[in-house]
């Protein structure tokens, strides 16, 4: 049966060494099982690999806020980005907690009966257009955790949907409800710890203080590692065609393109640009024709997760400013 992973071929757990094993370590650890397919593909780059799942980590998984809240906020986040990989396995992420009406009911489409996970869900979808950022709906020292796992979420959903295939467990097994509440109960030990803050910033290459919203906490230095990593990619593309995707994301109001996009460059004459500009804004429609007219011999594994991680972040960043925005003026 093919595997999860469409362009890339990345390590293994059972084959990682060094720093690598270290990280695959501490998610087996903190998550239950070290075999993510969400954070293997960014193996290749030990840099985006440490930081994406530090800044997953001290958001998702750890601080004092509510587990189940903050599992409604990223799945929230994966409804908006139209990534239905994260959208499964948030579903049972919920069924891990042991929120099974919750989790379907989200499953389903439909609203949370609670008021304040409502709110919460509500929030995070908005989260997508940086002019419709605010302040979370929770106590306002719970606000790093929520918008740090929104962020993350705004990051991995573009990862997922540009270099997995759509399913989360083979077969599309998930989409039965039976099999989605056992896969959750698998992992209901693991979500009910509690790991402590901050141990993933060892792993980390640069570790700053990262933006006021998370100031002082390991959040902060995971989201500053996190951007230090995306952005190096950047460099893989000449000046102009850098420019050309910045402005684009500069000029982006969260909606989804249209499939007859127009200004979006042509593969033959900007493969490069394309391809970041789609991870940004539409990483679902990058395609089989798009990766192959960018990639040479010279662009390894390491070249492709590095242009991604470029174009998501570049909106993941535009996301954060409307949310640095919207805290300031609380």
């Amino acid at each position: 049966m093919p595997g999860p992973f469409r362009y890339t071929q990345p390590v293994p757990p059972k084959s990682a060494t060094g720093r690598t094993a270290e990280v695959y370590a501490q998610i087996g650890a903190d998550f239950g099982m070290d075999k993510l397919a969400t954070f293997q593909v960014l193996s290749p780059s030990y840099e985006l690999l440490s930081a994406t799942w530090s800044l997953m980590r001290e958001s998702l998984l750890a601080g004092e806020a509510s587990r189940v809240g903050k599992e409604v906020a990223a799945l929230g986040a994966s409804q908006a980005n139209r990534c239905q990989f994260c959208v499964d396995a948030h579903t049972m992420l919920l069924h891990a907690t042991g929120e099974h009406r919750l989790a379907e009911r989200l499953a389903g489409g439909q609203a949370p009966e609670d008021e304040t996970h409502a709110r919460i869900l509500a929030w995070s979808k908005e989260s997508r257009a940086p002019g419709g950022a605010s302040a979370p709906p929770v106590p306002r020292d719970e606000w790093p955790e929520y918008v740090g796992t929104v962020l993350a979420f705004h990051f991995i959903n573009r990862i997922v949907s540009a270099l997995l295939t759509p399913s989360v467990l083979p077969g599309g097994a998930q989409r039965y409800r039976a099999v989605r509440s056992l896969a959750g109960r698998s992992l209901s030990k693991a979500v009910r710890q509690a790991p402590v803050p901050g141990l993933s910033l060892p792993l980390l290459d640069e570790a700053g203080t990262g933006p006021a919203w998370a100031a002082g906490t390991a959040i902060g230095s995971a989201y500053a590692a996190l951007e230090h990593a995306a952005t190096m990619g950047g460099g893989l593309l000449d000046e102009e065609d850098r420019e050309f995707v910045e402005e684009a994301v500069a000029d982006w109001k969260g909606e989804h393109p249209d499939e007859d996009w127009p200004g979006l460059p042509s593969r033959e004459e900007r493969p490069g640009a394309r391809l970041a500009l789609l991870a940004a804004l539409a990483p679902y429609r990058i395609t089989d024709e798009d990766i192959a007219a960018w990639r040479t011999p010279q662009h390894a594994d390491h070249c492709l997760v590095h242009l991604v991680a470029y174009g998501a972040f570049l909106a993941v960043d535009r996301v954060a400013f409307g949310f640095a925005s919207a805290l300031e003026s609380r």
